[in-house]
């Protein structure tokens, strides 16, 4: 199918690896100019070589900006130049209970997964509805609405988003700008592999087995029986970035493999 995104241009925060990455790369290939980031700077260069090794005819850009630092986060802002395409996708977890959730942990998460989507579509939206097209694009969380009791605050940040995308979403009334979020469920990102790689270590069990264990233990009754795949995600995310995508505005789509229990 050809989804008719050919020379348009995106920004995917947070797009060094997981979800981010998988996203940039379904973009490419459908011919979109893509910028990608992460906080690091040598990290980023590093992402952006091996997207350009797997897409050398390609217009693959990099900006590196830690969206804790708002100073940082300004900088950015400024080298954003006619983006038709916002995928709102930087965001850090942890579990950790309630009772030990500082007043800095609170505003450290608000900070980076919430106000990181704030200013990059205050700074975009506009342009998208001037020229009547655009999408942007949250990537939310099951989390979100099911919030998982030993990570509250991380659950705050993703329903948050989609308070701000559907909020927004209505601004675009009557244009071809389209705003919405993507509700993931269990995916096997870089930082979740990282954290089961511990665990399994610690436990005394290969990866696999940690990984099917955590399932029975959090989500039993997901109906893929294993963790998402980042391009699995990214296969929303891209037919949402696609014009073929109109009608679908202010949504909150589940890619989530039926976690959620609801209709």
């Amino acid at each position: 199918m050809d989804l008719k995104l050919n020379g348009k241009r995106a920004f995917i925060s947070g797009s060094t690896q997981g979800i981010g990455f998988a996203i940039a790369q379904q973009l490419l290939n459908e011919g979109v100019e893509v910028t990608i980031n992460g906080r690091q700077t040598e990290k980023t260069y590093q992402a952006k070589e091996k997207l350009q090794k797997q897409f050398p005819d390609k217009n693959i850009s990099a900006i590196a900006a830690d969206f804790s630092k708002k100073e940082e986060v300004e900088k950015l802002l400024l080298k954003l130049l006619d983006i038709d395409i916002l995928i709102n996708n930087v965001g850090i977890f942890e579990v950790k209970d309630f009772e030990n959730l500082t007043d800095e942990d609170w505003y450290k998460y608000f900070e980076i997964n919430v106000m990181s989507s704030v200013r990059l579509s205050r700074q975009l939206l506009p342009e998208m509805l001037n020229k009547n097209w655009g999408r942007i694009i949250f990537i939310s969380s099951e989390s979100g609405v099911n919030v998982p009791e030993n990570m509250i605050h991380y659950g705050m940040t993703k329903s948050a988003m989609l308070a701000i995308a559907n909020g927004l979403s209505k601004l675009t009334k009557g244009t071809e700008v389209t705003v919405n979020s993507i509700l993931g469920g269990p995916t096997y990102s870089n930082g979740v592999a990282t954290v089961v790689e511990q665990i399994a270590e610690m436990k005394n069990l290969n990866v696999e087995q940690m990984k099917n264990a955590i399932l029975q233990q959090s989500n039993a009754h997901i109906l893929l029986q294993r963790f998402i795949n980042p391009t699995e995600i990214a296969s929303l995310a891209t037919y949402l970035s696609s014009p073929l995508s109109l009608a679908t505005n202010g949504a909150s789509l589940r890619a989530d493999a039926g976690v959620l229990k609801i209709i």
